[in-house]
């Protein structure tokens, strides 16, 4: 039986391990790379053990070491979570071979399953419908669209659309660079991108005696660079179209199974169209991502029947019926605004008020929280920026989403840039709550749209006066000054303070008199404040009725201020009352959008560049990153080498218009 279990993986799937573990009473370790040194997963297992580096390469991908790690912790058996390794028959039979116990499938399956090409082929050959790969040499134009897969994995790494012969090339070094730097394998194959879809999985459990479940299946259409974004049981297509293609479905995905000798935990996916007809894409020998919205609508821990299988343990012949629906959203530290620009740094506050459960299976209508993240944390450069799974579980869907979105527009997230405004809205958007949501909705919907604060101007306005308020209260607070007499006061006549914030782009100026009967302000006349204190402001705001009573919550770090309230979040930047002249920016210069590392450069000092052309690539977080040429110009400066690591806001080239050199 197993005792004590090693994780081989970092973040909220070690966590998720973990708490099942200790429910069953397993002793448990974690791996940490130096990144993740103070990270929650590698204080929460009973012993952890460091794995010298900072990149996956060094770390989480290095089998001897993880095995090594395991029998020195004296673990029994290694849980591989989802990416890294998760997926390589070579680590699960070192662990094997190391008479330790492999949490997965027999490392037969994850062969046939782990190169894509030869997946297909076995299934073709199983009689599961599937789409033809294409060889990349032989990709004519009546082939495109086409869409570059690495073999060795999924997760969107490595993965373009390419539309003309032309660029085939380019886009094949960069999946091959990706799949390297993500699964090191940088095999990669082409197959025919259909523009729109729905994606759909089946979840599968098969044990060592021969029973196979089909365990409800999930849609996760709504996608990002072809990476999952919302998930959910059941899927919206197979509810329209009817249980017959839930059957058929259910079929293929147990035939996929016991084609491989299957056992433990695994997911079938496949590409649907509206009419319910359904191509092979791929089997994730793992445990995926999007896990926990199974376990809501069945009611069963997949982690604890890993575990179980992975002992013996028998599946009844049945499967448990699947019931109610849950949502699952990824929120990310990147900005979907400006081409899903990762985000790194200090994620200052977390939290989500009135989640039911973390890391456990919802058995009533409510919210879960997994992740693998604290307030303080650091997101490093080194791994994928996803902050948290949030999962909610209803009677209906309509209530799923619905708690789903007021949960995350609820949340305090400050610090950094992310992606929850977008999913609010997604959650929010008639053609979601119509089960419209196939792979194009993003195109077909607008990101412009969908992507923009929660928050309107008029709120970010009032946002900004809660800001000054609070600030003055905490002055006077300070200052030591008897609370009865307001911030700035004097004996004489005074103008307006005014305090400036930035909102994005735009700057917000609030002008303010504080007289003894309260404050009084330029910008929004008849404005009352009713409370002020340091962390939180309360206004009665005029309407045509009357006033409203809106109360805000203030948070500051250094120059960052970040206000919530049910107007929307908003996040301030104090502007200092004197700027630095040599902190001032050159116009035309690319600043890098985060840290990363220069892979390639594609244009050399003096060249004569056009707006939108690409300069050079980052890599950060897994995923290359183009910094393109502003405007039209002539690349005056080029800062950096290939190979060079750069820290966020350095300067990396100058493009100088006519303008721009008149000016210098």
């Amino acid at each position: 039986m197993i005792t004590h279990v090693l994780v081989a993986n970092r973040g909220e799937i070690a966590r998720r391990v973990f708490a099942t573990a200790r429910r069953m009473g397993l002793s448990t370790t974690a791996v940490f790379s130096d990144a993740d040194a103070a990270a929650p997963h590698t204080a929460e297992a009973d012993v952890a053990v460091r794995l010298p580096g900072d990149t996956p390469a060094e770390t989480y991908l290095q089998a001897a070491q993880l095995v090594r790690a395991a029998r020195s912790a004296g673990a029994d058996a290694v849980h591989p979570g989802y990416g890294f390794l998760s997926e390589n028959a070579a680590f699960a039979e070192a662990v094997i071979d190391a008479g330790l116990r492999w949490v997965g499938p027999p490392v037969k399956a994850i062969e046939s399953m782990g190169s894509k090409v030869e997946a297909k082929a076995l299934m073709s050959d199983a009689g599961v419908p599937v789409l033809p790969e294409l060889d990349p040499a032989t990709v004519t134009e009546s082939d495109l669209p086409v869409l570059v897969k690495a073999s060795a994995g999924g997760g969107g790494r490595g993965m373009r659309v390419v539309r003309t012969l032309s660029e085939l090339p380019r886009q094949l070094d960069a999946a091959r660079r990706e799949a390297e730097s993500a699964f090191g394998d940088p095999a990669v194959f082409c197959e025919r991108y259909l523009e729109t879809g729905r994606h759909i999985e089946v979840q599968v459990l098969a044990d060592q005696h021969g029973t196979v479940w089909a365990l409800g299946e999930r849609e996760c259409s709504i996608q990002r660079r072809h990476q999952k974004v919302v998930e959910e049981a059941p899927s919206p297509l197979v509810e329209r179209i009817g249980p017959q293609m839930r059957t058929r479905l259910f079929d293929a995905a147990r035939l996929a199974a016991s084609a491989i000798g299957y056992e433990g935990a695994g997911t079938v996916e496949f590409l649907a169209d509206e009419a319910g007809e359904f191509y092979f894409l791929e089997m994730n020998t793992r445990l995926q991502v999007e896990h926990p919205v199974t376990e809501n609508t069945t009611g069963v821990d997949l982690v604890r029947l890993q575990l179980q299988i992975a002992d013996g343990y028998a599946l009844p012949p049945e499967s448990p019926a699947c019931h109610g629906h849950s949502i699952e959203v990824r929120l990310y530290a990147e900005d979907p605004a400006h081409d899903w620009r990762p985000q790194s740094g200090t994620l200052r506050h977390l939290e989500f008020r009135g989640t039911a459960a973390e890391f456990e299976v919802l058995t009533s209508p409510g919210v879960r929280l997994d992740s693998g993240f604290r307030s303080g944390d650091a997101v490093s450069i080194h791994y994928d920026p996803m902050l948290a799974k949030v999962i909610s579980y209803g009677d209906t869907r309509d209530e799923a989403a619905r708690l789903l979105a007021a949960s995350l527009s609820r949340a305090q997230v400050h610090g950094l840039v992310t992606n929850r405004d977008l999913l609010v809205r997604i959650l929010r958007h008639p053609a979601f709550l119509a089960g419209d949501t196939d792979t194009a909705f993003f195109d077909r919907h607008g990101l412009d749209a969908l992507a923009r604060p929660l928050a309107s101007e008029d709120s970010a306005d009032l946002a900004a006066v809660a800001a000054t308020v609070a600030s003055a209260a905490e002055n006077r607070l300070a200052a030591g000054v008897n609370a009865r007499i307001p911030s700035g006061w004097r004996n004489l006549p005074s103008v307006p303070q005014t305090k400036v914030h930035t909102c994005g782009e735009r700057e917000i100026a609030v002008s303010y008199l504080a007289k003894r009967t309260g404050f009084e302000f330029v910008e929004h006349p008849g404005l009352a404040v009713v409370e002020a204190s340091p962390s939180r402001v309360v206004l009665d705001v005029p309407c045509e009725n009357g006033s409203l009573r809106r109360s805000f919550g203030i948070a500051r770090y250094d120059d960052l201020v970040c206000v919530d309230s049910p107007l929307g979040p908003v996040s301030l930047v104090r502007r200092p009352r004197f700027t630095d002249p040599a902190e001032r920016v050159v116009e035309g210069s690319l600043l890098a959008p985060m840290p990363g590392k220069v892979i390639r450069l594609a244009a050399n000092a003096g060249d004569r560049v056009t707006a939108g052309q690409p300069i050079l690539w980052l890599e950060a977080m897994k995923m290359e990153h183009t910094v393109a040429a502003p405007t039209d110009g002539v690349l005056a400066e080029l800062n950096v080498t290939e190979g060079q690591q750069v820290e966020v806001g350095t300067v990396l080239a100058v493009v100088d218009t006519p303008d721009s050199e008149e000016s210098r």
